[in-house]
C-alpha cells in the first residue's frame, strides 16, 4: 500500500497526504533556500522524524515494560552545511519525568530511542547529537 501522496503547490511549497488517514502536511523552503519559512522545510521535516520516531519507540518500550513514560517532549535542532546543502547534524533534547524511573528503566527507555527505525535509516556521517534530562 502506498504510504503517502506528494503534490506540488507552487512557490517552493508541497502537501503531503497520508493515504492511510487522509491527514495532510504543508511545506516550504526554509527562509535560507529561497522560501517563506511558514511552515516545516522538508529537511525539519528529516530532522522531526528522528525525534517522533525515538519517543514512538521509547513509548514502546515503555508500555511493553510497564515503564512510566509521563511528560515526554522533545527539542529538536537541525544545522544544515553550505553548499552542497545537507543536515549535517540534529540534536534531539529528549526531556521526561525522571520520578520513579531507576538507571535500569532510564537505560531501556535511551536505548530504544538510538535504536528507532529512522536513526538507523539516516547517513552514517550525519551526527545525531542525542539528549536526555529527567525531570
Amino acid at each position: 500500500m502506498d504510504t503517502s501522496e506528494v503534490t506540488y503547490l507552487g512557490d517552493l511549497r508541497t502537501e503531503a497526504t497520508h493515504i492511510r488517514s487522509g491527514r495532510r502536511v504543508t511545506t516550504d523552503a526554509p527562509l535560507d533556500n529561497q522560501g517563506r519559512g511558514e511552515a516545516f522545510s522538508p529537511s525539519d521535516l528529516l530532522a522531526t522524524s528522528l525525534a517522533s520516531c525515538m519517543m514512538t519507540i521509547m513509548g514502546i518500550s515503555a508500555r511493553d515494560k510497564g515503564i512510566p513514560l509521563n511528560g515526554l517532549t522533545a527539542r529538536v535542532v537541525k544545522h544544515m552545511t553550505p553548499a552542497p546543502r545537507r543536515v549535517e547534524r540534529v540534536e534531539v533534547h529528549l526531556e521526561l519525568d525522571g520520578s520513579g524511573l531507576g538507571e535500569r528503566e532510564r537505560s531501556i527507555l535511551e536505548n530504544a530511542a538510538r535504536a528507532c527505525p529512522v536513526a538507523r535509516s539516516l547517513r552514517e556521517d550525519l551526527v545525531q547529537d542525542i539528549h536526555f534530562t529527567y525531570r
